[in-house]
């Protein structure tokens, strides 16, 4: 089983991650925006299926991973740190972008809404690489069942991801209108979660924990 801390590490990951812009954000505005808050939220069943495909696949390969090269280990986890500050440089740099800057998007079926979230996230390089390289670092090989601690730790982030999602949908229009009259406030949360992001990469990167095999 997985330990508390382990768990609220991927929780933090999975918050700063859902709330800095990328791809599955800007879609999910956009639609929402676009096509009223039914439409968000069928896209949004898109991308939770997606995350889903994620966590099966990343469950059997981190399986793969500690137990026949466990040196990978610490590859990943500086892979990791490293992702983790390029995400948090990307929300502090001058002129960073917001996802509520939304796209006008023609309107779309129930069928084809579900699909593009689907495809938006597969497609998304920032999750295919949290899977890959950040959630491993939470996983304790020495705690044993490495397959269903890497199940219990995606499906925590499923659940931060899906619920923040659900509600940036439900207030979108709101949100977006509220930021784009107050600068300040978009830049407030940009740095707020680049320093989370930020630290999180010193914790993942000062870790000593080393695998088992």
């Amino acid at each position: 089983m997985i330990t508390a801390s382990a768990a609220a590490g991927i929780a933090l990951v999975a918050l700063g991650m859902v709330l800095s812009p990328g791809p599955n954000m800007v879609y999910l505005v956009s639609r929402s925006v676009a096509q009223g808050r039914r439409a968000g939220l069928v896209s949004l069943g898109g991308v939770a299926a997606g995350f889903l495909v994620f966590v099966l696949g990343a469950t059997a390969g981190i399986t793969t991973v500690f137990g026949l090269v466990p040196p990978l280990y610490t590859a990943i986890k500086v892979g990791g740190a490293l992702y983790l500050l390029w995400l948090a440089w990307q929300a502090f740099r001058p002129g960073g972008a917001s996802a509520f800057e939304a796209k006008d998007l023609p309107p779309d079926p129930p069928s084809r809404l579900f699909t593009m979230g689907l495809v938006t996230n597969l497609l998304n390089p920032k999750i295919a690489v949290m899977y890959m390289s950040l959630l491993p670092q939470f996983v304790d090989p020495a705690r044993g069942h490495v397959a269903l601690q890497s199940l219990l730790l995606g499906l925590t982030q499923i659940v931060v991801a899906v619920t923040v999602n659900a509600l940036i949908v439900l207030g979108a229009g709101g949100i977006a209108s509220f930021l784009a009259h107050r600068p300040g406030w978009r830049r407030a949360q940009r740095y707020m979660m680049g320093s989370v992001l930020a630290g999180l990469a010193l914790h993942v990167g000062f870790d000593r924990s080393r695998a088992v095999a």
